[in-house]
């Protein structure tokens, strides 16, 4: 994380009402995080959510653990959320929740939604959302593979958002 990032978290990490924003060990919830982000002023809501995958690169994969920085890593969502603000106004909800510690195959790791009057707008931001917490927050992936050994993820990996993080 650059200095610069930790000096802009600190200017726009002001939580808007409405937002929601969690780092827990327990399971995420789909109907939980839609009703975080549902609104009367909405005519999108876009959820994306990312689950342990079986295999990474053609490896079998038998869990994920996670860990991050809590603290940190809240501050960064918020200020996720004020950068969406900034770029499509008519955001009115932002919810980001990830889990940590040890996920089985085909559980949910991450659940972000973003509540909006228009569909593109809503798409948009939820993918900035993703991309952007996957590049800035302090949250670290260790994979653990069939054969018993384990690795973290790089985190200069998550630069590119073209990655397969």
């Amino acid at each position: 994380m650059n200095l610069g990032l930790i000096k802009s978290l600190s200017a726009s990490a002001q939580q808007y009402a409405g937002d929601s924003f969690a780092i827990t060990f327990a399971p995420l919830s789909l109907t939980e995080i839609y009703a975080l982000a549902d609104a009367p002023a909405n005519g999108a809501i876009v959820v994306m959510s990312g689950t342990v995958r079986k295999q990474t690169d053609g490896k079998p994969v038998v869990a994920l653990e996670y860990q991050a920085y809590e603290p940190m890593a809240v501050q960064v969502f918020t200020s996720i959320a004020a950068e969406i603000r900034q770029k499509w106004s008519d955001v009115n909800r932002v919810v980001i929740h990830h889990r940590i510690g040890r996920l089985q195959v085909g559980e949910i790791s991450v659940l972000l939604a973003v509540g909006c009057p228009h569909r593109s707008e809503a798409f948009e931001a939820c993918k900035y959302a993703i991309d952007t917490l996957k590049h800035n927050a302090p949250i670290w992936k260790k994979e653990h593979w069939t054969d018993g050994s384990s690795s973290w993820v790089s985190i200069g990996a998550c630069e590119d958002t073209d990655s397969k993080c």
